[in-house]
């Protein structure tokens, strides 16, 4: 396509940051990866391009695919560490995402091409997920285990640290849900009001605090008594149900 005789051009005249002229695809990706254009002029391309896309045919979903190449790639590095399939698996995943969202993607929302990568991020942590959750292994039969901790089972943990202010109610449901119930972290994120990037973030920094306190011994012995009768319509609201205090 960006080949002679007969490139896939698009007409850069009328678009505020391009050259007044036709570009090839890679000439394109180029100029929108320079540092030149502004996020709304790249919105504006975008714009463009997924209109094509939709109306013009195949080409051009290929080309709005080449087009966000780089960040495409960019995303499959950054999943490749936790993924166990093949890569092509993952590569597969990130682009049907992609080309899902493609078709949906709100035009007037600012960040298209970025939504657009996220959308294929979203849907290869959900296949990971997925797989990780068939690859365990699930018993029907009583276990013998260590003697337990003051603070006993995981939930009586985000639970205390969430009573000693080390976490908030939101970051209980988003650890909760994603560590121990099998969301996915896109499917909370939606439910919290909150994108999956963000949730990711807001995920992480919850956990350093969470390890932090436990290795401090801080939530060795808070008491929920109290705490629960106070805070049971809040935490009913966010998370579902209430523990009940041993």
């Amino acid at each position: 396509m960006t080949c002679p005789p007969a490139p896939l051009a698009f007409d850069g005249r009328g678009f505020e940051g391009l050259p007044d002229r036709l570009l090839a695809l890679d000439e394109l990706k180029s100029v929108l990866l320079s540092r030149g254009l502004s996020r709304q002029e790249q919105d504006v391309v975008w714009r463009e391009l997924v209109e094509r896309a939709r109306r013009d045919g195949p080409a051009w979903v290929i080309a709005c695919v080449g087009v966000a190449m780089p960040g495409l790639r960019r995303a499959a590095r950054r999943l490749a560490a936790d993924w166990m399939s093949p890569t092509v698996d993952l590569h597969a995943e990130v682009l049907e995402g992609f080309l899902i969202h493609l078709r949906k993607v709100d035009l007037s929302d600012d960040r298209i091409v970025g939504k657009l990568v996220d959308a294929g991020k979203r849907r290869a942590r959900k296949a990971r997920d997925a797989d990780a959750d068939a690859s365990a292994i699930h018993v029907n039969r009583p276990w013998s285990r260590a003697p337990l901790s003051p603070w006993d089972h995981p939930d009586w943990i985000l639970t205390r640290a969430v009573a000693a202010g080390v976490i908030d109610v939101d970051e209980h449901a988003l650890i909760a849900k994603t560590r121990l119930e099998g969301c996915t972290l896109a499917t909370v994120a939606a439910e919290l009001g909150i994108s999956a990037s963000l949730a990711g973030d807001w995920r992480r920094k919850a956990q350093l605090r969470l390890a932090d306190a436990i290795r401090a011994g801080e939530l060795d012995h808070v008491r929920l008594d109290a705490y629960l009768v106070r805070h049971r319509r809040r935490l009913r609201a966010v998370l579902g149900v209430v523990p009940v205090a041993a």
